[in-house]
């Protein structure tokens, strides 16, 4: 028997439900967050209290104490700023979530800016006089990488005061900004003919349509969406020439990194040659995708892909999977690839730390929340019973299972870097992606699975690579004095050396970069999304290739979180970032699939 038909012929174990938030607050309290910002600065201020302590001849063992102390203050906020979190997800139309999430913002600003003494004083010391301070690496290796952490940002940060001026300056400057550019976008409404009739949708409810099966509907929601950035381009590109140059001047010329791109990689802690090398490798391999743009096209009865139908589904059957066969489905995956990832997986129900039903007023999309080492972390996801629900599962879950292997470190410890983070959750959903094909017998549902996939790859890998190519051109020509029209030809330029002849661009699409929020709110930031995804890729065709000797080494690889630098945690898997050849293994799944779709058109 199939494990579809065993999942759907076994009684429910599994429903929908709302996540539970006690242990982050306690429930009796009559105003539980005003208790717990209260008791956060309490803490904070014990901790302020040891500023007159700190001197060279400290000692090693108080040294050891008060990052203990720090750590127990990290935690105390992380549970104050994760519960804010939370409860304005689960209800974003709570006007006391919402003012709540308010208070706290405020609170952790507050904090940081009160704790930044001790990182400021660790970083004045004399190498020597550090040397002389430092925990034993094999005694206390998680105090040992922390304060080595703040020893490696030495070179880039400024006395204490500066640093709190610009904590101030971005709270209510740059970041004044950003809010404004998000304001103006969001705010933006958007007159479309829907088969219903004339609608002002939402930019949400908008791109939905680019993906419909009607190429007219896509078309339209294309030029009605950057129609619309078009006209408000003056505005959002002297936002966009203010975000540059703030980023250049603190970044490049108060903090002495060699470029732009170069904050963002030492932030990442990934070596500027390492990301070149990715960047490189996904422009040599453009044209896999343009192989698989051509049989779209194909597949479609047309000539060739206008950029409207980059995302057009291609004929096929979606699937029903309802909730708790979806789960059960996961679960028995997890259970098949490696025990724990399914006895840590299951915690996420059994503790009640999951919120997958739907009601108005809750968070759309899906995330995974990590809090501390010592809870499990809490899941949102939207669960409607398609097919897409189950990969999306498995990727939370996948990220809730990498945080529960790194447990064993304290709060720095246990997060994984960005460019890391999505070791388990891509995985995860590569596990489930493969068990659906192999179970599935119909040859439409294989088609429409595997084609989606590879439009998630291409968005996750290509289109987010070519992003930070048109920054590191588009910050360079704004120090220039480029014109918004200017970066609207840049951008254009890059969509053509995307997309190569494959896709017929209209010209509207140079102004799509004035919709892309990353580019705003987190400058360089998209290149993490390929370093994830290849990564990914390349670390499951490690596993395809070695099968049970893989797991050990994968194992130890997400046991280790952030607990040390991601050079040196991918070297101990044998992954050398700078190496060209190991990130064209993740292009060689990509291959694969594309061969195996091609396979159910002749099929």
């Amino acid at each position: 028997m199939s494990t579809r038909a065993a999942l759907v012929d076994e009684p429910a174990l599994f429903e929908t439900s709302r996540w539970d938030l006690t242990e982050l607050v306690s429930p009796s309290a009559e105003d539980p967050l005003a208790d717990q910002l209260a008791a956060l600065d309490r803490a904070v201020a014990a901790f302020e209290a040891h500023r007159a302590e700190l001197s060279p001849s400290l000692g090693g063992c108080r040294l050891l104490e008060l990052t203990r102390e720090l750590d127990a203050v990290w935690e105390r906020l992380a549970v104050v700023e994760s519960f804010a979190l939370l409860r304005f997800s689960a209800d974003t139309q709570s006007a006391a979530a919402l003012s709540d999430q308010g208070k706290v913002q405020q609170a952790v600003m507050n904090a940081r800016n009160r704790l930044l003494f001790f990182e400021v004083w660790w970083q004045s010391l004399s190498d020597e006089e550090a040397a002389a301070l430092e925990p034993d690496p094999a005694l206390e290796p998680d105090q040992h990488f922390f304060l080595a952490e703040l020893r490696r940002r030495r070179a880039h940060m400024l006395d204490e005061k500066s640093e709190q001026i610009i904590i101030l300056k971005d709270t209510d400057g740059m970041e004044g900004l950003i809010t404004l550019y998000t304001m103006l976008t969001n705010r933006m409404e958007f007159v479309f003919e829907t088969p219903r009739g004339t609608e002002r949708l939402n930019r949400d409810e908008l791109m939905g349509y680019v993906y419909a099966e009607d190429a007219g509907l896509r078309a339209a929601a294309y030029r009605e969406l950057l129609g619309a950035y078009q006209r408000e381009a003056p505005a959002l590109a002297q936002i966009y020439a203010h975000r540059v140059r703030d980023w250049t001047n603190e970044q490049v010329g108060l903090r002495g990194f060699s470029s732009p791109i170069g904050a963002r990689n030492f932030g990442n802690d990934v070596p500027d040659e390492a990301v070149e090398t990715l960047l490189g490798v996904c422009r040599d391999h453009a044209a896999l995708f343009h192989r698989f743009f051509r049989l779209k096209a194909r597949w479609l009865g047309l000539p060739k892909l206008a950029r409207y139908d980059v995302y057009a589904p291609i004929s096929g059957r979606d699937r029903e999977i309802p909730y708790d066969p979806g789960v059960r489905m996961v679960l028995d995956v997890f259970e098949r690839f490696h025990p724990l990832f399914s006895h840590h997986a299951r915690r996420v129900f059994d503790e009640r730390h999951i919120d997958s039903e739907l009601r108005r007023g809750k968070r759309t999309g899906a995330f995974c929340a990590t809090v501390t080492p010592k809870l499990t972390p809490w899941v949102l996801t939207n669960y409607t019973g398609r097919l897409r629900d189950v990969t999306t599962l498995a990727h939370e879950l996948g990220h809730a299972v990498h945080s529960m292997l790194a447990a064993g470190h304290n709060l720095h410890g246990q997060r994984a870097s960005l460019p890391l983070a999505e070791t388990a959750s891509v995985f995860a959903e590569m596990l489930i992606t493969e068990h659906l094909l192999a179970e599935e017998e119909d040859v439409a549902t294989k088609r429409y699975l595997l084609s989606s996939t590879i439009d998630s790859i291409f968005a996750a890998v290509l289109r987010q690579a070519y992003f930070v190519c048109f920054e590191i051109e588009a910050h360079r020509a704004v120090l220039e004095g480029a014109s918004w029209e200017d970066l609207n030809r840049l951008y254009f330029a890059n969509l053509q050396d995307q997309f190569g002849d494959s896709v017929e661009l209209p010209g509207e699409f140079e102004a799509e970069w004035l919709s892309i929020p990353h580019l705003f709110h987190t400058p360089f930031y998209c290149y993490a999304y390929s370093f994830g995804q290849l990564l990914v890729l390349a670390l499951y065709r490690r596993y395809q290739e070695e099968g049970e000797s893989f797991k050990p080494t994968y194992l130890r690889l997400l046991s280790r979180g952030g607990s040390a630098r991601p050079t040196e945690i991918l070297q101990e898997a044998g992954v050398d970032l700078s190496d060209p050849a190991f990130w064209r293994l993740g292009f060689e799944v990509i291959a694969e699939m594309i061969a195996e779709l091609e396979a159910t058109f002749t099929s």
